[in-house]
């Protein structure tokens, strides 16, 4: 029996018992339905029993009966405003890969390692540049924009493509990001091994990691130490979160490239770092849409980078980073890029990667449930007989759980509904509130296994160049890794201080 047919038995089969058996001791019977419901989503989603976007559906259905909302509520939470976020993204996107000029950022990568480098040099040197990037602007933003490079790279140094499997072995960068392609036989595997899985599922991960570095590089770290404050009277500043999360970033992006190399099997699959070079480098002038693109580019960025300090000066909730990508998005369909079009046309941008975002709102949509019903609430509470266990101990568990928490539900509302708890946990034991506190918080961003888990993520997998299992594998790795490592940065750093 394939993994498949497995998941597609075992998903149903956890929510029927989670409605005939009865609910834990303090867990309401409309929470212990949606606990089914996350289990159900999961076996789905980790084993593709049906489309991705296809199992972002059953929220839709199983909450209003539940009880746990209405359909109009739950429609809702499907287009949350990251939904914006991605979908102007994605033109922004499609747009740099109209006018080539994701062709010449590629370029200035490669040349950083040099004509010698290695499939595994190349996956490091990306994910650097995606973890830097990430933190200044959104880590979705980042996967946007890097993901397109990537893809040009994998495109000039596939080794014989056209002669191993034809001319549609590898889409061009605009089809892939624009969506999700599903290649059959032997195309499907050259594409989704090697370095071809590995660079965008890399970039994806790094994005995530790089958000962790400062306090605006993810929503998550400002509601974590609002919440602390709010709560505990734990006040964080830029520099002390920085001195924590930036050597957490510099060790995880290594460990990281280093597990997605072992699982898509890099140096198995051979690469010609020198030939994508070539490919890319043609030397061509500035054509006139990419010398009318940068600027638009480059504005949107500055305006991602200052968000924090414009959106105070503005009516509370509009100035948000999907407010800025569909702004974006709006001037590429109005700016004229010199040759009588204009700089994007809704052919191209028909692409987008629709199914991508409607998965997302899927996880979104289980997220909210999570709350509503009172589960993420409960799992939080399920937190504080923990007060007897030592320090240590007690750190570890509730990273531990933060993760597992996070891969399921948004981490935002991981967040706001861990953290809380996490903070009264804090006043209870009379502990320094960074051992305990801001490990938590970090691991509240610290996703990795599936594809509707984060932005970064889903685009990832829009790319088609990644099996679902070689992305739980990896994720999975990952998440082991970071019980130990957040903790362990935590917990070093404050003793040397």
């Amino acid at each position: 029996m394939t993994a498949r047919r497995i998941g597609l038995m075992l998903g149903p089969l956890a929510f029927a018992l989670a409605a005939l058996l009865p609910p834990p001791a303090g867990l309401a019977p409309a929470a212990w339905l949606v606990a089914g419901l996350v289990v159900w989503m999961a076996a789905w989603w980790m084993t593709e029993a049906v489309p991705l976007a296809v199992t972002a559906l059953l929220p839709f259905v199983v909450l209003p009966l539940a009880g746990v909302s209405s359909a109009e509520a739950t429609a809702s939470t499907y287009y949350s405003p990251i939904l914006f976020l991605l979908l102007g993204g994605a033109f922004i996107a499609l747009a740099i890969e109209r006018t080539g000029l994701h062709r010449r950022l590629s370029l200035a990568i490669l040349r950083l390692i040099g004509t010698g480098g290695s499939a595994d040099r190349l996956l490091l040197a990306f994910m650097i540049a995606a973890a830097l990037l990430s933190m200044f602007i959104s880590n979705t933003s980042t996967a946007l924009i890097m993901m397109p490079m990537a893809l040009a790279v994998l495109e000039g140094g596939t080794p014989s493509s056209s002669e191993a499997i034809g001319q549609q072995a590898t889409p061009s960068s605009s089809e892939a990001v624009g969506r999700q392609e599903t290649p059959s036989s032997s195309a499907a595997v050259g594409q989704k091994e090697g370095i071809s899985g590995a660079l965008p599922m890399g970039i994806a991960f790094a994005a995530s990691i790089g958000g962790l570095g400062t306090i605006v590089g993810s929503p998550t770290n400002a509601i974590a130490v609002g919440l602390l404050d709010e709560i505990a009277g734990v006040r964080i500043s830029f520099v002390q979160w920085a001195l924590f999360g930036i050597p957490l970033v510099l060790l995880s992006v290594p460990l990281a490239a280093w597990i997605v190399a072992r699982v898509q099997r890099v140096a198995a699959h051979p690469f010609d770092t020198a030939a994508a070079r070539a490919a890319i480098d043609s030397r061509a002038v500035w054509s006139t849409p990419e010398r009318r693109l940068v600027p638009l580019v480059l504005a949107t960025f500055l305006a991602w980078v200052t968000q924090p300090l414009v959106a105070p000066l503005l009516p509370p909730g509009s100035w948000t980073d999907g407010t800025i990508a569909v702004i974006a998005a709006l001037a590429l369909f109005l700016l004229p890029d010199g040759t009588g079009c204009p700089l994007l046309v809704w052919h191209e941008a028909d692409r987008a990667p629709w199914s991508t975002i409607f998965m997302f709102g899927g996880g979104l949509a289980l997220a909210g449930g999570m709350q509503a019903s009172g589960l993420a609430g409960w799992i939080g509470q399920a937190l504080l007989p923990l007060e007897a266990w030592p320090l240590l101990l007690v750190a570890l568990a509730v990273t531990a759980l933060v993760i597992i928490v996070t891969e399921f539900a948004s981490n935002v509302a991981t967040a706001t509904g861990i953290i809380p708890v996490v903070a009264a946990l804090v006043v209870a034991l009379g502990a320094d509130p960074v051992l305990l506190a801001l490990p938590a918080a970090l691991a509240a961003s610290w996703g990795f296994m599936l594809p509707a888990g984060t932005g970064p993520n889903a685009i990832a997998w829009a790319t088609g160049r990644i099996r679902i299992e070689q992305m739980v594998k990896a994720g999975a790795l990952l998440d082991l890794a970071g019980v130990l490592l957040i903790v362990g940065v935590v917990w070093g750093i404050a003793a040397l201080v």
